[in-house]
């Protein structure tokens, strides 16, 4: 899940790319679970294990693959969040749900083809609440998965979304954006981790 300080056609707020928002108001009842339902699911924090554990393609797309994407569309549906992996849910699958702009979705076993170009922006994640660092990424970034019925989606973009693809497939590979860092800029980002989680 990350965050980004997001300029352009985000107004310069703060999006933390962990989950997507609902398609349009009164619509997150389109992915429904078998009893009708889905649920805003608690975020795993740093040190849980999930974070750190390289996540399982998906063989099966079956009812519990379509509980998965509605949950997590859900729990991103709060207000500036942008994105969300699997395993910051706790389910160590190689799915992603995204909402960029305007723009919702979501990616099972996704691969990143091709990236270019060069940003820099502050960059923070819900699985690290409260830290923000400035972190280089590519500007354009295009990633070829399927669905939640095993149809093929290709998802590109540039700024913001290549941010958020970049983001959420390293955490589906058991990375977080802190590993990233490098410098004065990790050294800060490793001492303040020690601050808040390990002392």
């Amino acid at each position: 899940m990350l965050a980004v300080a997001a300029g352009g056609g985000c107004a310069g707020a703060l999006l933390y790319f962990c989950a997507v928002r609902c398609r349009s108001p009164g619509t997150c009842g389109q992915l429904l679970r078998q009893d009708g339902t889905v649920a805003q699911r608690p975020i795993r924090l740093f040190g849980d294990p999930v974070l750190r554990t390289r996540c399982d393609a998906v063989d099966e797309f079956d009812r519990a693959l379509i509980g998965l994407v509605a949950d997590l569309e859900e729990t991103v549906s709060a207000p500036g969040r942008a994105g969300l992996a699997a395993n910051q849910i706790g389910v160590s699958r190689r799915v992603f749900a995204y909402n960029v702009d305007g723009r919702v979705g979501h990616l099972v076993n996704p691969v990143i083809e091709a990236v270019g170009g060069e940003q820099e922006e502050d960059e923070g994640c819900l699985s690290l609440p409260g830290l923000w660092y400035p972190l280089r990424r590519a500007e354009h970034a295009r990633v070829r998965g399927v669905d939640r019925l095993g149809q093929p989606v290709v998802v590109e973009g540039e700024g913001l979304l290549a941010r958020c693809i970049q983001h959420e497939v390293d955490h589906l590979n058991g990375q977080l954006f802190v590993d990233r860092l490098s410098g004065s800029v990790r050294r800060q980002a490793m001492r303040d981790l020690r601050e808040r989680y390990i002392s």
